[in-house]
């Protein structure tokens, strides 16, 4: 099975995994499924077979990135450029293609196929879509005809590396821009809180080293049409007064600017408004406070806006994350930013806490009012560097984010786990949801995002999906999680008990098969289709879900046993099974986190207590 149609059969295996029933089969003629989900896209003919060369029409106006793309795409799928017959065209805007930026429009048809991008952002975006509709046609490649207009709903697309705990290597790095690429997110948000030149040490130039290293970010995310934004973190020492700190500031941009970065971001969260860092400050602001705090920050800002950002060659407007970063209510801090912060800075926003159960379109107005302006949401999920999430991967779906926000906030971005291939589950939704929130739908972008993961084969995917299930729960600050633990099995466990004390026995067997994929779940991961990554950071995990498995395989088998009469197999099976059970709860975690080596937790509160249940029945 090819790696297209794979993805697609492997996208309803995992949707029949969630919903524990068989989907029907997709309408004759149907198209791939495409991420983001589209704007507009309809079935216009046949699929277009594709010869074993095609002309490729190009101007002076072809993206270069689009065009290396569109290249190694064909050749990827036996074609070469270069020859006669089926033309391929990509360029600049034409006929049909959408006036907004990033837009493009994709035409498929016997004729040939062309692609016209609003720019060279949006010509890479149809070439991303482009991907998505090869399917297989005998021993050789076809497109799926169709017509696509695609643009973006929000202007900012991506994640935020600003967890705290062991940092992401370079390889993650890499990885994770080739990937913003490919779901057509624009934006990497540079705020690693291990970079001390970021942070503590923010005044220092880079060594030579780390800079080369900077430099090699820079220009992957540029060949994948991410924009590399640097987060500078002054406020822990800064002294807003002094126009040493300021061109200090403007020094540690400079240097990075000439690697190629064009966007720069300069936070304050998680510092103190309590006190000065220099006695000056006092002098110019006041007593420290929130209106004094906010006027210093505004004034460093804006000076960085016309002294930095407005004399420098493409820069775009300033970023910065505000002390008041999550919630709604207005103060005399809020105040000063509203009414003199330069309206061209972009004002990060984490919601209505730290991490939000959700986001709707009445806060993000509030917001937007309160701030004066579209802010940019900072969503902290799937990042797990907090207590409550200890012991925990987050694969979840992207979830409770309210169709509608496109029109209070100018982008989203992610915040990662410390788990790189990992955060790719939630960060594929996000992606989704912040290019075209009214078509969003987690149940459609879940599965996915996991068949992504699994390489398009269905057998890894459903293996993921079950994983995935065990790894639901997401939590918040405070003891009530917003995302529950193991949605699919708790269903499942309820069904059978049920029908168990209804006296229906044949659901025993029903869900021991279910057990039975538990236990294997790990083998299929491990067994290769699986993105290798995301398989070396999910180890542990995975070791305990086996034994769990296993354990809920062998408590079933004791309590048929007891309920045949047979006690002395019963018993057996139960000891069995608490031998399992004790070496589930001793697997560990890495020390990969913040929170340092812990039990790896897996369908906690789910599984372990049905296991509970069924040594008591048993």
């Amino acid at each position: 099975m090819t790696r297209r149609r794979a993805l697609f059969a492997a996208v309803v295996t995992v949707a029949a995994t969630l919903t524990g029933s068989a989907l029907p089969a997709a309408a004759s003629g149907a198209l791939p499924v495409v991420s983001p989900t589209p704007q507009q896209i309809t079935r216009t003919s046949a699929d277009v077979s594709l010869p074993s060369s095609v002309a490729l029409v190009t101007d002076a106006t072809t993206d270069p990135a689009a065009k290396d793309l569109l290249t190694s795409l064909l050749r990827d799928h036996g074609v070469r450029t270069g020859g006669h017959g089926l033309l391929v065209r990509l360029g600049s805007a034409g006929t049909g293609v959408p006036e907004q930026a990033e837009g493009y429009a994709l035409s498929v048809s016997r004729t040939g196929i062309t692609i016209g991008g609003r720019d060279g952002a949006g010509q890479y975006y149809g070439v991303q879509t482009l991907r998505q509709l090869f399917v297989r046609s005998g021993h050789g490649w076809a497109v799926s005809g169709a017509a696509v207009r695609d643009w973006p709903n929000m202007a900012l697309r991506g994640s935020i590396e600003g967890f705290y705990g062991p940092p992401w290597t370079t390889a993650d790095r890499l990885r994770q821009l080739a990937f913003l690429g490919e779901v057509k997110a624009n934006t990497y948000i540079y705020s690693a809180k291990d970079d001390a030149y970021l942070r503590a040490k923010w005044r220092d130039p880079y060594p030579a080293d780390e800079l080369a290293t900077l430099g090699q970010l820079v220009r992957s995310a540029t060949a994948h049409h991410v924009e590399f934004t640097y987060a500078l973190s002054p406020g822990v020492s800064v002294c807003f007064s002094s126009p040493a700190d300021i061109a200090a500031v403007e020094a540690k941009f400079q240097a990075v600017y000439d690697l190629g970065v064009r966007s720069f971001s300069m936070p304050f969260d998680d510092i103190s408004y309590t006190k000065w860092n220099c006695d000056a400050d006092q002098t110019a602001f006041g007593g420290p406070g929130q209106a004094a705090a906010g006027a210093a920050q505004v004034s460093l800002l804006n000076t960085i806006t016309e002294q930095f950002v407005k004399t420098h060659d493409g820069v775009r407007p300033l970023q910065t994350v505000p002390t008041e970063y999550s919630d709604l209510k207005d103060s005399p801090y809020k105040t000063e930013l509203r009414e003199h912060l330069d309206p061209s800075v972009v004002v990060q926003w984490t919601g209505t806490d730290v991490v939000p159960p959700s986001v709707t379109t009445d806060e993000a107005a509030q917001v937007s009012a309160v701030y004066g302006r579209k802010v940019f949401l900072w969503d902290n999920y799937p990042v797990n560097d907090y207590g409550q999430s200890a012991g925990r991967l987050l694969l979840a779906p992207y979830a409770q984010r309210e169709a509608g926000l496109s029109r209070y906030l100018n982008g989203i971005v992610a915040n990662p786990m410390n788990q790189e291939a990992a955060s790719e589950v939630a960060e594929f939704g996000a992606a989704d949801f912040a290019w075209n929130d009214a078509g969003y739908a987690p149940a459609r972008s879940w599965p996915q995002a996991l068949a992504r993961l699994a390489g398009g084969d269905p057998r890894a995917s459903a293996a993921l999906a079950v994983f995935a299930d065990l790894e639901h729960l997401a939590p918040t600050f405070g003891p009530t999680p917003w995302q529950p633990q193991a949605p699919v099995l708790a269903a499942r466990v309820a069904t059978f008990w049920q029908r168990w004390n209804a006296g229906d026995h044949r659901s025993l067997s029903e869900l021991r098969a279910y057990a039975v994929r538990i236990r294997d779940a790990a083998g299929v991961i491990r067994g290769g289709r699986v993105q290798s990554a995301f398989v070396a950071e999910a180890g542990p995990w995975l070791d305990a879900t086996a034994l769990w498995g296993e354990a809920m395989v062998t408590r079933l088998d004791a309590l048929a046993a007891a309920s045949r009469g047979d006690q002395a197999r019963a018993d057996r099976l139960t000891a069995a099974a608490d031998a399992l059970v004790t070496r589930a709860q001793a697997v560990k975690t890495g020390n990969t986190n913040r929170w340092g080596v812990r039990q790896a937790l897996v369908g906690d509160g789910v599984l372990d207590t049905f296991l509970a249940q069924l040594r008591e029945r048993s």
